[in-house]
């Protein structure tokens, strides 16, 4: 059961990594573009969080009460990362809404190939 559900939320991460890639490469509206780069950055999380976690594992908070027990702890960099990386990646949508946001008022159009015939 456990591996089933290790492998579901590896699924779960290739499929919105992928969904945010197609999203990408395949949409022509840059808010279509910008919520697949979103998705895609939250499967991401999804997978470094999955990585590591370790089955029976505890919280690392050390203590007297807990340092000759011989307990199984989680590592806390992938946790750390992600949080950082979260906050990174919610700062990098913000700036490309805003981006986004001054060619639709500059070009009236967020379409990609409306924008590329254009001539500054």
């Amino acid at each position: 059961m456990q591996a089933f559900l290790t492998y579901s939320i590896y699924g779960t991460a290739l499929f919105l990594m992928l969904l945010g890639l197609y999203a990408v490469l395949m949409k022509k509206n840059l808010i279509k573009i910008v919520i697949g780069l979103s998705v895609a950055d939250s499967g991401l999380h999804l997978l470094f969080v999955a990585v590591g976690y370790i089955n029976g594992g505890t919280a690392p908070i050390f203590s007297p009460a807990v340092a000759g027990t011989g307990t199984v702890m989680t590592d806390p960099v992938p946790q750390a990362l992600v949080l950082t990386a979260i906050v990174i990646g919610f700062g990098v949508t913000a700036v490309a809404l805003a981006l986004v946001v001054r060619l639709y008022r500059k070009h009236n159009t967020t379409n990609i190939d409306e924008i590329k015939n254009l001539k500054w």
